[in-house]
């Protein structure tokens, strides 16, 4: 997409109803903006069709629940919904984004209870999330940061302040002409990217940190699959950081990101191995069925 996001052509669903995408407001004492009380997702849509599109629904609902607030439309509705967007804007191949949040209304401190909740639907024409790094291994950063203990927020729910390390990071990462940057958690052990989970390979087995303190992702879950059906054995372990030197492949996966190699974390190199790629391929195809 050329230019800001809020100056394009289209239609955004939102409340309900379909609106000039340049008017798909909300007012500056929208209680998200100040308190984070929002929550997302976001989503492909290949050959017309949205990818997982109920199960990111259905996600969107447990996310609200995390944040206790109740999103005033069903499964059903959204899913109505998104294909309403991408009929509407005459997409086949797109990225959706589904977004629920507290707005303004009487509150206006950390308690909101009595504002009234929105949601917005959003899909465009949206490339490689990593750019060619799709193809040749992305460059990872460490971050500075660590994903936080489940006891001091919600960690399974997709909501927007999880995301503020994640900016913040990746702006880091950026600055040193990497692609991304990687966690770790609370306790030391590697955890994900910033917006992707991550997966290694060493003697022809698939590692990938158990996905306890962060986000178990439907591309994650996706692939963890259909390695599985390949007959490939996937450890869901504790990852240590020591332990990059030793693997062979990296890569990559989510929505966004679908499935890139990494070459490099840090100091450690990978190589744009065999299985990377053919679980790329494979996952190109499955989407696209």
């Amino acid at each position: 997409m050329a230019g800001s996001y809020a100056d394009q052509d289209g239609k955004i669903w939102m409340d309900g109803q379909l609106v000039d995408w340049r008017s798909a407001q909300v007012h500056v004492l929208t209680h998200a903006m100040h308190y984070a009380s929002s929550v997302f997702e976001g989503e492909r849509c290949y050959n017309g069709k949205i990818f997982l599109s109920r199960e990111h629904s259905e996600r969107l609902h447990f996310s609200a629940g995390e944040l206790d607030f109740q999103i005033p439309y069903t499964v059903d509705e959204i899913e109505a919904a998104k294909q309403q967007v991408i009929t509407e804007n005459g997409l086949t191949d797109a990225y959706v984004r589904a977004v629920a949040w507290r707005g303004a209304g009487e509150d206006m401190g950390v308690a909101s209870a009595r504002n009234p909740v929105h949601l917005a639907i959003a899909a465009w024409e949206w490339g490689n999330y990593y750019g060619d790094a799709k193809f040749k291994g992305a460059k990872i950063d460490i971050a500075k940061w660590k994903r936080p203990s489940p006891e001091t927020i919600p960690v399974h729910a997709k909501a927007a302040g999880l995301y503020m390390i994640c900016t913040t990071s990746k702006h880091a990462a950026e600055a040193k002409g990497c692609s991304d940057a990687l966690f770790m958690d609370y306790r030391g052990y590697v955890a994900e990217c910033t917006g992707a989970n991550i997966f290694f390979v060493k003697d022809g087995e698939v590692h990938t940190p158990k996905a306890d303190v962060f986000l178990n992702g439907l591309t994650r879950q996706t692939v963890i699959k259909r390695l599985q059906s390949k007959g490939i054995t996937v450890n869901e372990r504790v990852i240590m950081p020591e332990e990059l030197e030793g693997f062979e492949q990296c890569w990559l996966t989510g929505t966004a990101a679908e499935v890139t190699p990494v070459g490099q974390i840090g100091d450690y190199n990978f190589e744009v191995g065999a299985l990377c790629k053919d679980i790329a391929e494979d996952y190109e195809k499955l989407v696209r069925a």
